[in-house]
């Protein structure tokens, strides 16, 4: 049957009155032909896993050689708590750690703070000192165990206890593997956990960059974020552009300080959102995987074929989960990860059903990861390596998704580059409308949410909560003052003050906040003397 046929043919059937889109709002067509990937720059530029430009996959044998870490994001109250919950975890078939800390923790203040009151422990776990941190690895071999660490202004002090928990337990930083968030230009996008300006905080970042890709070259130095630019209500198209562009200012950023590019882009990595539109969130991972290979080797000039490869881990989405008919998230997280694993991520957490809630339960936690599970061992997705390329309406995605990032790229750099558009709004402006703009689509019912817009019920959920108890936060401070008595405070005063002057004299940070860690040098007391140099972040007044 000849094209026109089949469309005369179509004419007669009757359709739903809907108008059928991506969330990001490119049109989907009835159906996709050979035409529909013809005409663009990279129509025939598909290869083969392992090859460039990746769009198939950064490995030759993907998933047929190893599977995708399974990396449940976990944290809760005392460190003590949360390795409770690692070992849990490990006990149950996880694959790595990734550690979620509290809010304090995230904005580097101590327990003790008055900022900190009524929040430690609350959403991820409580970390002020090394002395935490040794607890909350304790009996978890950092030799054999990869861990990923969700926390940037203060990412310079987490990773330095790291390094230095496991010097105590005889591993050498060189053996250390893992990742640290460390994406400071997400947050003042979307985020917005942030100490420091953008400018002394691109040079902490340069000063990472510079120390790992000497001592602990195995580590993952910046983990590129769109998750939480997608949580803070993007479109895909915007998650893919925006924090692809924020990827080349922080090449930018590492080659201006003098390091050769192949020095340290092998080291980044990318922390992707997948969300509800399946088709358009595989093609997301495609397009960025193409993307960012021919920018790195054709801007970039990139030698190091490990410096095109666009390395991610993924989180299904947390925005998506719902507190009515909280079982549906079960199935939520699950289509999520599906898109993830055919999008060919290297690492994942799924959610819990719970977490609308409160933070996931052990019960909670263990669907979530027998989620990823089932679907490494009892689906078959592994078997075969990128199953959808070459499908029509997948690798027209892909060009559409490639297409309109490039536009994004060319409005950021009319507007001076990421800081510039940061310091004028653009990107905040851009989420909150695309934001708003869903929010209406879901009252309008021109989009649906089973459980809250579609197929409602009024019987309230009775599912178990995990609470964190009051006790907690008083734990916390007594340890934290006992911890100031029991240490050289001397020695303290005295790498703060060697800390404060490197910031000065624009020496690498690093070996003074591991000379500060070593002495049991508090998270806070240690930000605390970076502000006072670098002062603090205020939002411009958007309108």
């Amino acid at each position: 049957m000849k094209r026109e046929e089949w469309d005369k043919k179509l004419g007669t059937c009757k359709e739903r009155n809907f108008e059928f889109t991506t969330v990001s709002g490119l049109p989907t067509k009835v159906v996709y032909t050979p035409d529909d990937i013809t005409g663009f720059e990279h129509d025939r530029d598909l290869g083969y896993p392992g090859e460039f430009p990746y769009v198939r996959g950064v490995y030759t044998n993907m998933y047929r050689g190893r599977l995708w870490t399974m990396r449940q994001f976990s944290g809760f109250g005392t460190p003590r708590d949360t390795n409770k919950r690692y070992k849990y975890l490990l006990k149950h078939g996880q694959t790595g750690l990734s550690v979620a800390f509290d809010f304090p923790t995230l904005y580097g203040r101590d327990s003790d703070d008055s900022f900190s009151r009524g929040e430690v422990g609350k959403c991820g776990v409580a970390v002020d000192s090394l002395r935490d941190m040794e607890i909350l690895f304790s009996g978890i071999p950092l030799d054999r165990i990869s861990t990923s660490m969700t926390i940037n202004p203060p990412a310079a002090m987490l990773l330095a206890m790291y390094i230095a928990v496991g010097e105590k337990q005889g591993v050498p930083p060189r053996v250390l593997t893992g990742t640290i968030q460390n994406d400071m230009l997400k947050e003042y996008q979307a985020q917005k956990t942030w100490i420091y300006p953008p400018k002394p905080s691109m040079r902490i970042i340069t000063d990472i960059l510079k120390y790992c890709s000497e001592k602990v070259p195995r580590w993952n130095t910046i983990s590129i974020s769109g998750y939480h630019i997608r949580e803070a209500g993007s479109t895909a198209l915007q998650e893919l552009a925006f924090t692809l562009k924020n990827g080349f200012t922080y090449v930018e950023h590492g080659m201006a300080a003098g390091l050769p590019v192949d020095k340290f882009a092998p080291r980044l990595s990318f922390f992707f959102n997948a969300h509800l539109d399946f088709f358009e969130e595989i093609a997301k991972y495609r397009a960025a995987r193409r993307i960012w290979a021919h920018m790195m080797r054709e801007k970039f000039n990139a030698q190091d074929p490990r410096s095109f490869l666009m390395r991610f881990h993924t989180q299904t989405a947390g925005c998506t989960l719902t507190a009515q008919q909280p079982e549906n998230n079960i199935m939520r997280t699950a289509y999520q990860a599906l898109s993830a694993v055919l999008g060919g991520t290297q690492s994942l957490h799924t959610n819990s059903m719970d977490e609308t809630y409160a933070l996931p339960t052990e019960k909670a936690v263990k669907i979530a990861l027998r989620t990823q599970q089932l679907l490494a061992y009892e689906t078959g997705v592994a078997h075969t390596i990128d199953p959808l390329g070459g499908s029509y309406y997948v690798e027209a995605l892909t060009n559409e998704l490639e297409k309109g990032a490039n536009e994004y790229f060319e409005k950021i750099d009319r507007l001076g580059g990421v800081i510039p558009a940061i310091e004028k709004g653009f990107f905040q402006k851009e989420i909150s409308r695309s934001a708003y703009k869903y929010q209406k689509a879901l009252e309008k019912h021109d989009k649906y949410h089973v459980g809250v817009n579609i197929f409602e019920e009024e019987e309230k959920p009775g599912i178990e909560i995990l609470k964190i108890p009051p006790e907690v936060e008083r734990y916390q401070i007594r340890q934290l003052r006992k911890l100031r008595k029991e240490r050289n405070n001397r020695r303290v005063k005295e790498a703060l003050g060697l800390l404060r002057k490197a910031a000065r004299d624009g020496g690498n940070l690093m070996p003074r906040i591991l000379d500060c860690v070593r002495e049991y040098t508090t998270l806070g007391e240690m930000c605390s003397t970076l502000k006072e140099e670098f002062d603090v972040y205020h939002e411009p007044i958007i309108f």
